[in-house]
C-alpha cells in the first residue's frame, strides 16, 4: 500500500465535503491551508496537496507524492522541476463537463437568436426588430468541436439533440463517440472547421495548441461560422481573431477565455456586436464540488491500494 498520512488543501471546500472526505479516511490527517504565507510549516510531512502548487513550494516540499489539480488544465502547474520529477499529476477533468457543456450550447443560442445584437439594444433603449440582425436555427447546422475530450463529448451530444451535424477532432481515433457523426485525428482540423458553421475550441494549452488558431484557420472558416474558446485563451492568436472578425472573414466569436487574461478594457472585444466575451466564468457550477469530491474519494482510495489511478495527466503532453 502506498504511504497518504497527510493531505494538505489550498482551498476552501464546503465543510460537508471536508466531513466527507475525513470521514471516509479518518486515518489520513486532512489540513486546510488558504494562507500561503504558512505553507512552507504546513507542507512537511503531507504526501498529497490539493490545489496549486508553485516552483518554491516544490522546493519546500521533499514528502510531496501527488498533486491534486482543481481544475482541468494544469498548462500553470508544469514547471520544469515538476515535469522532471516523479510527481504524480491528476486533475478534475470532467467534473465541470456539463456546466461548459451547456455554457456552449448557450452561446449558440445566443448568436442562433440574436441575443448579442438585442442586448446591446436594450442598453440603448432601442426597439430593434427581428430584420435588423440575422436568426437562424442550430438544427442542420454543423458544429466542430476541436477536443473531444469530457467537455467536448459533453457538448457533442447536446449539440446532436439539437439536431446539428456534428464533428469533431480526438488524438486517440477509435470507437464511435456518443452525439459523433464524424470523429476524426487533429490533422483534420483545416477540413473540419472549412465545413462548420460552429467551432468549438476544447482543448488543453500545450505546445502544440498554443497559437493553433490563426489567420489561415479564419480565412478557411465560412464567413457565417462563429468560433467559441473555453480551451485557454492562446490557442487563439487574439490579432488573428480581430482582424478576421473586422474583415468579416467569420460571424462572431463567443470567448470564456482570452489572450492576454483578463482581457485588457481597451481590446476591441468588448465592444463588437458580434462578440461574447465572458471572464473565465464557464467551469463554475453548483454541483462541481458534488462531482468533484466523489473523484477525490475514489482516487485516494486507489492511490492507497496501487490501483490504477483516474486523470492521471501526462507532464510532458501537457494533458
Amino acid at each position: 500500500m502506498a504511504e497518504l498520512n497527510k493531505i494538505v488543501l489550498t482551498i476552501d471546500l464546503d465543510p460537508s465535503y471536508l466531513e466527507r472526505l475525513r470521514t471516509t479516511y479518518p486515518q489520513i490527517d486532512v489540513v486546510v491551508c488558504t494562507d500561503q504565507d504558512r505553507l512552507p510549516e504546513i507542507l512537511p510531512g503531507a504526501q498529497m496537496l490539493l490545489g496549486r502548487l508553485t516552483p518554491e513550494m516544490f522546493r519546500q516540499s521533499p514528502d510531496l507524492r501527488w498533486l491534486y489539480t482543481t481544475g482541468a488544465g494544469v498548462d500553470r502547474y508544469l514547471f520544469p522541476e515538476l515535469v522532471e520529477s516523479d510527481l504524480l499529476l491528476t486533475n478534475n477533468s470532467g467534473v465541470h463537463a456539463p456546466h461548459m457543456a451547456e455554457y456552449l450550447v448557450g452561446m449558440m443560442l445566443a448568436f442562433a437568436r440574436g441575443l448579442p445584437f438585442l442586448m446591446r439594444a436594450q442598453m440603448r433603449h432601442e426597439w430593434t426588430q427581428r430584420r435588423a440582425f440575422p436568426v437562424y436555427e442550430l438544427g442542420r447546422q454543423k458544429l466542430a468541436v476541436i477536443g473531444l475530450g469530457d467537455i467536448g463529448q459533453a457538448l457533442a451530444w447536446r449539440a446532436k439533440a439539437l439536431g446539428m451535424q456534428v464533428s469533431g477532432t480526438r488524438r486517440h481515433v477509435g470507437d464511435s463517440l456518443p452525439g459523433v457523426d464524424r470523429l476524426a485525428p487533429p490533422e483534420a482540423l483545416h477540413e473540419l472547421i472549412a465545413e462548420a458553421d460552429h467551432v468549438a475550441i476544447t482543448l488543453p494549452l500545450t505546445d502544440e495548441t498554443r497559437g493553433l488558431f490563426g489567420t489561415t484557420e479564419f480565412r478557411l472558416m465560412k464567413p457565417t461560422a462563429f468560433v467559441y474558446n473555453i480551451g485557454r485563451g492562446p490557442i487563439i492568436q487574439s490579432d488573428a481573431l480581430i482582424a478576421a472578425l473586422r474583415n468579416g472573414e467569420i460571424a462572431g466569436a463567443g470567448l470564456d477565455v482570452t489572450d492576454p487574461e483578463p482581457l485588457p478594457s481597451d481590446s476591441p472585444l468588448w465592444d463588437m456586436e458580434s462578440v461574447l466575451v465572458t471572464a473565465h466564468t464557464s467551469g463554475g457550477g453548483p454541483f462541481y464540488w458534488e462531482r468533484g469530491i466523489e473523484l477525490l474519494v475514489e482516487n485516494i482510495r486507489r492511490y492507497i491500494n496501487d490501483e490504477p489511478m483516474l486523470n492521471v495527466v501526462d507532464k510532458r503532453a501537457g494533458y
